[in-house]
């Protein structure tokens, strides 16, 4: 008879390991709290769903700040075209944008979820919407224990339950308490891809003020990190938006640490052609206030505090701006930094940093070197990568390895 497979899980991770388990002749059960699944894919990429990435795979390891070479067999096992081909066989073609980042042409992510629930349909997997209570190791299968006090009888078990991130969405940590209950270790669970708190409360006034274009460079203890370029938004509690959310990976840690974060407000400008620029704004408003002068460079909102950080009064004439004055404007524009607090909670982050050590777990097949018969897949490991959808194809990549070697 063949082996039962529980996949615990309904989201990208899990719908690809039970797919692929069951194409492979195996009897598999889904199990998924949510009425529905994958219900986080719905938003992520802002309800667009950053499918994946158009890098190559040695890029993808780049990508991945945390334990990246555990992951390439997972990586060059099911790639960022499988999962393109895989979408475009159930009637979801895709487009390439900025930063190589994958869409669905329709922009709708429920066309992925739609598509990746017909294919774990079409593979005969039996999806149970039921919560997971426990998981019990009994001789040489698994006891699956439901919150309704059923339990199911399995021979191996794919964890996929996902991290802590977006709550509301069944990411509650459930697997975390699995995998620690059967002997593993879980490493410290952090927020990464999450909003930055900032030092700076004068900044707070910018709330919803969106910067596109920008050049972000952060820094720690004064040594330069992590650049990128793109787009930015301030918010009630500091600054978010993806640039920031990348830089997120990037920080990790600010207990001890000075970490600033270095806006360049026009990087397309070195200082010599911004100072030009200005100029010949000046020329147009040289009987103005100094504050009502710069429209046509920057946001409204944000003239103030550049003003302000060029240590300039805002009521001066511009013809009365001198030459050193001038170049205080131009330095404030090319850096205005802010300095970073701390991170958002977990269930404001889009993933989850920690989870199931990756030394107990066997990368060329992602089963538990502790508990035979018991594997992983997804954001329960310890891996995660920076925005682009470069953590999703994680989820394919390691539930595609689960399911195959299961």
């Amino acid at each position: 008879m063949s082996d039962i497979i529980g996949v615990i899980g309904g989201g990208p991770a899990g719908m690809i390991a039970s797919m692929t388990a069951a194409n492979r002749g195996k009897k598999v059960v889904l199990i998924e709290k949510n009425p529905m699944l994958g219900k986080k894919l719905l938003i992520t990429g802002k309800g667009r769903c950053n499918i994946t990435n158009s890098a190559d795979t040695e890029e993808f390891i780049k990508s991945v700040p945390v334990n990246p070479t555990f992951l390439y067999s997972a990586f060059y096992s099911f790639t960022n075209d499988d999962i393109v081909n895989l979408l475009r066989d159930y009637g979801v073609e895709t487009k390439v944008e900025r930063g190589g980042r994958i869409f669905p042409s329709s922009d709708k992510s429920r066309d992925v979820r739609d598509a990746l629930k017909k294919a774990v349909e079409d593979s005969g997997v039996k999806v149970y919407n039921g919560e997971v209570k426990a998981i019990e190791r009994k001789e040489d299968n698994f006891k699956i224990i439901l919150s309704s006090n059923k339990s199911l009888t399995v021979n191996k078990v794919i964890i996929a339950t996902g991290g802590m991130s977006y709550p509301l969405t069944g990411s509650t940590g459930d697997g975390y308490k699995f995998s620690k209950n059967m002997g593993h270790t879980i490493t410290e669970l952090k927020p990464s891809l999450v909003p930055l708190e900032i030092k700076e409360k004068e900044y707070l006034s910018l709330q919803g003020l969106s910067l596109k274009n920008i050049e972000i460079t952060v820094e720690r203890n004064g040594k330069k990190i992590y650049t990128d370029f793109g787009e930015m938004l301030f918010t009630h509690f500091g600054v978010s938006g993806p640039v920031m959310l990348s830089a997120s990976s990037h920080i990790r840690d600010v207990k001890n640490d000075n970490i600033k974060i270095n806006i360049d407000l026009k990087p397309a400008l070195d200082d010599t052609t911004l100072d030009k620029r200005i100029l010949r704004d000046f020329e147009e408003t040289k009987n103005k206030d100094l504050i009502n002068a710069l429209d046509k460079l920057l946001p409204k909102m944000i003239i103030p505090h550049v003003i302000d950080k060029a240590k300039i009064n805002p009521r001066k004439k511009v013809n009365e701006v001198t030459k050193e004055e001038r170049h205080s404007l131009v330095s404030a524009v090319k850096c205005f930094d802010v300095t970073v607090k701390g991170f958002r909670p977990l269930s404001e982050a889009i993933i989850t940093s920690g989870g199931v050590n990756v030394k107990e777990i066997n990368p060329s097949t992602m089963e538990s070197k502790i508990v035979p018969g018991l594997y992983f897949a997804g954001e329960i490991i310890d891996v995660d990568a920076y925005t682009g959808g470069y953590n999703l194809q994680i989820a394919y990549s390691t539930g595609y390895l689960a399911g195959a070697n299961v």
